[in-house]
């Protein structure tokens, strides 16, 4: 099976979307018996419809939903390529759906878009901000930047930062009005920041120092499930915290937390950017996420 004609397959395109066949007929200058009969070759062509159509409404079959996407990524695909050949440069468009993790995604990956967006202007986001796994499955969202490894090995993983580990940490304030623990087992007389994802709270630390490891059950009088505020509580000096290395890399650097029992190292968490297809790896997906890796690996840099 071919389809012969890629008029008919942005005629369909263009249905789907407006809803209507005379619509679309008329965005192609084309009239409503050419447009009908075009949706009637590719049907033909392809032995199953792709619309129950009546003088009043448009609605896509099951094999119209199906091939919806797939059509829509092969003429943008087509419309680049020819784009790049006529003009000599690449072609990068796309609108894409990213969930990010609360404080890498505020106070970084914002800017990292900015940036990839003045390059590639014809690229635009929309942004979900959760430390909560997103279902790409059912939720709007096209990626995900998480860390950890993700749960359902169905997904698409490309690596981001994958060296990155928890840190623990807190700031020269606190240190100087409770002392810093010589050992991880000297947490058990400190104030601990927890972190809670979903109905779980963080509240055992794991660290390893060559063969040995200890799983380190803490406490505290605060806990959230926004890695920003747990950030922002270590900073203004209320307790310890347990911190992803990237999100505290630049506190590091600048002084506003210290690194603590740096001999032991603290659980791994490769930070990952998700999605539930590999045809959603478009060229613009492998682009940022070069972008995003290259960003990353600078600002683990910062605190080496």
């Amino acid at each position: 099976m071919k389809i012969r004609n890629l008029h008919d397959l942005e005629l369909f395109v263009r249905a789907a979307e407006l809803g209507s066949l005379s619509a679309a007929a008329r965005q192609l200058d084309l009239s409503p018996a050419l447009a009908s009969a075009g949706l009637k070759r590719l049907e033909g062509e392809l032995g199953v419809p792709l619309m129950l159509r009546s003088t009043r409404s448009l609605r896509l079959t099951g094999e119209g939903e199906r091939l919806l996407p797939a059509a829509r990524l092969a003429l943008d695909g087509l419309r680049d390529a020819t784009e790049e050949i006529a003009t000599g440069r690449q072609v990068v468009r796309d609108h894409l759906q990213i969930s990010l993790p609360s404080d890498l995604g505020r106070n970084h990956i914002l800017g990292w878009l900015d940036e990839f967006q003045a390059r590639w202007p014809e690229v635009s986001f929309r942004l979900q901000f959760s430390d909560r796994l997103a279902d790409v499955y059912r939720q709007p969202v096209d990626l995900a930047i998480r860390y950890g490894s993700p749960p359902d090995s169905g997904l698409v993983a490309l690596p981001l930062y994958a060296a990155n580990r928890r840190i623990l940490c807190a700031a020269p304030a606190y240190l100087a009005a409770h002392g810093a623990p010589a050992s991880p087992t000297d947490l058990a007389g400190h104030n601990c920041l927890r972190f809670r994802l979903g109905d779980e709270l963080h509240d055992q630390w794991r660290f390893t120092r060559g063969a040995d490891e200890l799983r380190i059950d803490v406490a505290g009088n605060r806990a959230c499930d926004d890695g920003d505020a747990v950030r922002r509580w270590a900073i203004a000096g209320r307790g310890i915290a347990y911190k992803s290395g990237l999100d505290i890399a630049a506190d590091l650097a600048a002084g506003r937390l210290v690194r603590l029992c740096p001999d032991w190292q603290g659980e791994p968490v490769p930070l990952a950017l998700l999605c539930a297809d590999r045809r959603q790896l478009s060229p613009t997906v492998v682009l940022l996420r070069d972008h995003l890796r290259e960003r990353c690996e600078a600002l683990a840099g910062l605190a080496v």
